[in-house]
Order: structure tokens, then C-alpha cells, then sequence
């Protein structure tokens, strides 16, 4: 991998994670409402199921990019589908809430075992690595080091802006909640990945 495809996906990453979502919406309510201390746990439980997926789909790619051209090739037109999608959907005015945003309060398990859970669960997770990172891995070096690279620095990345939405939990609760604002950001973002996407498509080709 190349200084430049680590710095396109580490800026991909970010883009991903500051679209407003589920886990942003989530950890906000549930840091306002429980403390800190909740969400902090919560952020926990969400990288560890983030990079236990990541792990899992790492060693998985490994072998299929290591023995198919056909299939990289299908990955990676997956990935630029799969950032279009995600630029598209981000565009859409619908609003987005975490269905686990019923369950901040009352009998509920632990934050660290609901940000856990929700993140095993969430199938867009591994949709995530299988259609990402084989576009940013070269298949004439070690395949199953890049992956595990990759998919370590996107828990890191999406680590730090889950923490960051935890300790400004009362100013990133009304941003959220403020529909023109949140729209705004969101069709910025969308552009921002649609562009990733264009240079994605052309920098990956073989």
C-alpha cells in the first residue's frame, strides 16, 4: 500500500463516520441521558464488534483476493457501488434513528454489550470491509497485513469520532436534532463521497 491509498482510505473512513447515523445518534442520546461514562463503554463495545467483523472479513478477502482477479475485480466495482449508495443515501432527506435509542434507559443490558451487539449484528459492518478494502490493497504484496492494517485504522477512526460525539454530547445532541443543520452536513458529505468514489473507481483499475 502506498502512503496516498492510506490517507484516501483514512479520509473515506471519516467521511463514512461523520455522516450522521445510527451510532452518532445513539451514543449522543444515550451520553446525555446516562453520562459519559455510558457512552464511553457504549464506544467500547462498538469498536470491539467493529473490529471483531473487521478481523473476521480480513482473513476472509486475504484468500479471495490473494487467488481470483475476477473476484477483486467484483469487489472492488462493489466498492465504488457501495460508496455511491452510501453518498445517495446520505442525500435522502429521511431522517435516521438507532433503533437502540429505545433502549437507553431502564433494564437493559450493559452500554458496552448493547455498542457490542448492535455492531455484530449490523450487516452493513461487514458490508463495509468486503467492498472497501480490497480496492485499497495491492495484490502483489502481503494481503492479510494490509487488511488487518486497514481494518485497524478504520476502528481507530471511527473510535475517535464516537469518542469525540461522547465527550460533546450536550453541543452534538442539538446539531443532530436540528433538521436543517443536519441536512446541510449530510448532502456535504454525500458530494464528498461520490467524489471518493470517481477516484476510487479510477485509481483501483488494474
Amino acid at each position: 500500500m502506498t502512503v496516498e491509498a492510506l490517507i484516501t482510505f483514512a479520509i473515506t473512513c471519516l467521511i463514512i463516520e461523520l455522516t450522521p447515523g445510527p451510532n452518532m445518534a445513539y451514543l449522543a442520546v444515550l451520553s446525555a441521558v446516562e453520562g459519559r461514562r455510558a457512552g464511553f463503554a457504549a464506544t467500547l463495545g462498538i469498536a470491539t464488534g467493529l473490529l471483531t467483523i473487521g478481523l473476521a472479513a480480513a482473513f476472509g478477502l486475504a484468500a479471495v483476493i490473494a487467488n481470483s482477479d475476477v473476484l477483486y475485480g467484483a469487489l472492488r466495482w462493489a466498492g465504488v457501488v457501495y460508496l455511491l449508495w452510501l453518498a445517495y443515501d446520505g442525500w435522502r432527506d429521511a431522517s435516521e434513528a438507532s433503533p437502540a435509542v429505545a433502549g437507553v434507559a431502564g433494564n437493559e443490558p450493559s452500554a458496552f454489550a448493547r455498542g457490542l451487539i448492535t455492531n455484530l449484528l449490523n450487516p452493513k459492518a461487514a458490508v463495509f470491509y468486503v467492498a472497501m478494502l480490497p480496492g485499497f490493497v495491492d495484490p502483489s504484496r502481503p494481503v492479510l497485513n494490509q487488511t488487518v492494517i486497514l481494518t485497524i485504522i478504520y476502528v481507530a477512526i471511527a473510535t475517535a469520532v464516537h469518542s469525540t460525539i461522547v465527550a460533546l454530547a450536550g453541543a452534538a445532541q442539538p446539531f443532530l436534532e436540528d433538521e436543517q443543520r443536519s441536512r446541510t452536513a449530510r448532502r456535504g458529505l454525500s458530494l464528498a463521497l461520490a467524489a471518493i468514489a470517481v477516484w476510487f473507481a479510477i485509481t483501483t483499475a488494474k
